[in-house]
């Protein structure tokens, strides 16, 4: 295991869209769990979350990264046409990880997250959803592998109350569930554990705790717009923010 710290300077080189204290919060989950368990991850890119994952976890944990590297849901805006980038994306994905130490404690599922269910065994005490951002794809993500997760597992999802996709998803799937209990965001990433117990009164207090995040999900709408209105200007000129992509 590697401190915070030097996790966070593993993949200070490393692309991708993750915050400090976004990776705090899965570097927290996963030094939570014990050997014998499992972590996986939907959605790993060039590997900076895998990274802060696999430092994090102690010795006989399984980290499974999922990720097709198929050209596709790369990154905001990138949804389709970049199978050119995919090799490229493997390619840099296994070198990031060899490159901080940690290739040995990740095994790597090169296909799209709902044809990976029989490479995971069991349940997993920690899941990390970072995949497709639209609608269906991400709420068959938490729907399917969130059912998955072991009781008092941690559930965690990134772009959270900033992409359209997955708030609709969480919306259906989570905001009036009665099993995931809402923990709290880092940014766009929010954290859930699977230990609600389901009355009326646990679960109406969890769904206000999600709906107050709406505003700060309006927010993030109106910047997106701005960015892509290239009007990053104006975002500045009132706000005082970089045109810099919500996440």
């Amino acid at each position: 295991m590697r401190s915070f710290d030097e996790a966070l300077q593993a993949v200070s080189e490393v692309e991708g869209w993750m915050s400090p204290d976004q990776a705090e919060r899965l570097y927290r989950a996963a030094a939570g769990t014990h050997a014998g368990e499992t972590i996986v991850e939907i959605g790993s890119f060039r590997g900076r979350s895998a990274i802060v994952l696999a430092s994090a976890m102690p010795s006989g944990v399984t980290l499974v990264a999922i990720d097709p590297h198929a050209g596709n849901d790369r990154g905001p805006q990138e949804f389709d046409g970049f199978q050119e980038a995919a090799a490229t994306d493997h390619e840099v994905f296994n070198a990031n990880l060899a490159a901080a130490g940690v290739a040995d404690r990740v095994r790597h599922v090169r296909a799209f997250s709902d044809a990976a269910h029989a490479e995971v065994q069991g349940e997993p005490a920690v899941l990390y959803i970072d995949g497709a951002h639209r609608y269906a794809p991400a709420r068959t993500d938490i729907r399917d592998w969130g059912a998955r997760v072991a009781p008092g597992g941690t559930l965690l999802i990134h772009d959270s109350f900033s992409s359209l996709g997955v708030t609709l998803a969480i919306g259906r799937e989570l905001m009036f569930g009665k099993r995931f209990r809402y923990v709290g965001r880092a940014r766009s990433l929010t954290e859930y554990r699977a230990d609600l117990d389901g009355t009326l009164r646990s679960r109406l207090g969890n769904s206000a705790r999600q709906l107050a995040q709406l505003p700060w999900f309006v927010k993030n709408l109106m910047v997106k717009v701005l960015i892509s209105a290239k009007l990053g200007g104006v975002l500045k000129k009132f706000t005082g923010r970089d045109s810099e992509w919500p996440y």
